[in-house]
């Protein structure tokens, strides 16, 4: 009993405090508004977004190692949203493939070199696998044919001789040192540019024919394509031809992708829409476009 009033005594007592000045009390007031807005302000997404640019486009000196990437959502350097339904993921490394196959050491002559493939592999950023090859000096990533193991000799070479060369999967040569009716792969538009056609997963394109010193490819929407004969092309189909067979499974699966859900306001077109047979574009000429060596 004498211990609970002596504790109820001592809850009775209060420490008084000396009274602010009418200035000291102003002062404290703006002090702590100002510190609950910094506490309460959320990231502000309008500061400079030079600062997310991705890492492996400020890349100068190659490199084989997986390069860290910033996921932009589908928004541009200004912020502004411009390609729909990108957003989430997994995270991913990007692996620096080098699509231009004739590319010469520093220092050396300008001959057929072979290269060894190192190893095949999966790659987050593409369709098709990927091939880690090694020759002289250096080792690069490029992108792997349909039958290519580790262990395989690939050979690259930019001659054209008098005759058709019977090459194998996987070598790089210029359409004008192939015979017609090969299939093809990572073509290119310009020589010395580097690939951009035909090189998803599973694709080839078909050298028809070579006329006047320029070559036509088929190109896997059916579509031709003349380019000069001296564009440099591989041999065979792109590898992971199974890619369009793939079963997703569920829709959780596509966020790990980065792929988000469409509107609710999109509805697929039904039966209703038809279908439009239309007739194939005519035939594009890359040949009479400015070399790459006068810019």
């Amino acid at each position: 009993m004498a211990v609970w009033c002596l504790t109820r005594a001592l809850r009775s007592l209060t420490v008084s405090q000396p009274a602010l000045l009418s200035s000291q009390a102003v002062a404290q007031t703006k002090l702590g508004a100002q510190t609950c807005v910094e506490q309460c302000r959320g990231f502000l997404t309008t500061a400079s977004l030079e600062q997310n640019k991705t890492l492996w486009k400020q890349k100068e000196k190659y490199t084989v190692k997986p390069i860290g990437m910033k996921k932009t959502g589908g928004r541009d350097f200004t912020g502004k949203i411009r390609t729909h339904g990108i957003g989430g993921g997994h995270k991913r490394r990007y692996r620096w493939v080098d699509f231009q196959r004739l590319r010469y050491e520093e220092e050396r002559e300008a001959k057929p070199f072979d290269e060894k493939v190192v190893e095949v592999r999966y790659d987050p950023c593409r369709s098709a696998d990927i091939a880690l090859v090694a020759g002289g000096s250096r080792k690069r990533w490029i992108i792997a044919t349909e039958n290519m193991q580790a262990g395989d000799i690939i050979k690259t070479s930019g001659v054209i001789g008098r005759m058709a060369v019977s090459a194998n999967e996987g070598d790089a040569y210029p359409l004008g040192a192939l015979p017609v009716g090969t299939l093809v792969n990572n073509l290119e538009i310009q020589p010395g540019k580097g690939s951009e056609y035909i090189r998803a997963a599973g694709t080839s394109g078909i050298l028809l024919r070579k006329v006047n010193g320029t070559a036509i490819v088929q190109l896997p929407s059916k579509r031709q394509v003349q380019v000069l004969e001296t564009c440099i092309v591989t041999v065979g189909r792109v590898s992971n031809v199974d890619h369009n067979k793939e079963v997703i499974g569920k829709a959780g699966r596509n966020r790990w992708f980065g792929v988000r859900p469409s509107s609710g306001l999109w509805q697929r077109k039904g039966g209703w829409a038809g279908r439009k047979i239309k007739p194939l574009p005519p035939m594009k000429s890359y040949v009479n476009m400015p070399s790459i060596a006068a810019k």
